[in-house]
C-alpha cells in the first residue's frame, strides 16, 4: 500500500474517529486533515480520489472503500506528489507516535497474510472443504 493510501487508512483506524489521547487526536486530527486538504486541493473536490476519502471515512473497515481509495489515488500518481507525499508521511510519523501506533501502521502485501495485534491471534484458512 502506497504511503499516503496507509496514513488515511491507518489514521481512520486509530483514532481520527475516536480513541486517540485527546492531545494526540487533536495533533492526528489536524495532520489528517492536511491529507485531505492537500489530496482535494491538487486533485479537486469532485476528483473520485477525494470521494474515495470520503467514502472510506463512512465505512472505514470496508475492504472494498480502501482498495478503491488505493486505485484512485494510484490512477492520479498521489503517492508521487511531493505535496500529499510530505503530508502523508507526517500523519504517518504522527500515528507511529501514538501509543501502540507503531503496530497499527502496518503495510501487509501478498496472499494468505494474517495480521493479528500484540497479544491476540490471527488464522488464515484456505481452500477448507466445506462439511
Amino acid at each position: 500500500m502506497d504511503p499516503v493510501t496507509l496514513a488515511i487508512v491507518a489514521a481512520l483506524a486509530t483514532g481520527v474517529a475516536g480513541g486517540a489521547t485527546e492531545v494526540g487526536k487533536n495533533v492526528l486530527v489536524d495532520a489528517y486533515e492536511a491529507v485531505k486538504a492537500a489530496i482535494k486541493n491538487k486533485l479537486g473536490i469532485d476528483s473520485e480520489a477525494a470521494k474515495a476519502v470520503d467514502a472510506l471515512e463512512k465505512k472505514p473497515d470496508s475492504a472494498g472503500r480502501r482498495e478503491t481509495l488505493k486505485e484512485e489515488l494510484a490512477a492520479v500518481g498521489a503517492d508521487k506528489d511531493p505535496e500529499i507525499l510530505r503530508v502523508a508521511e507526517a500523519l504517518l510519523e504522527k500515528l507511529k507516535a501514538e501509543p501502540g501506533g507503531a503496530q497499527i501502521v502496518q503495510q501487509v502485501t501478498g496472499s494468505y497474510n494474517a495480521v493479528a495485534a500484540q497479544g491476540s491471534t490471527a488464522t488464515v484458512n484456505v481452500n477448507q472443504p466445506k462439511d
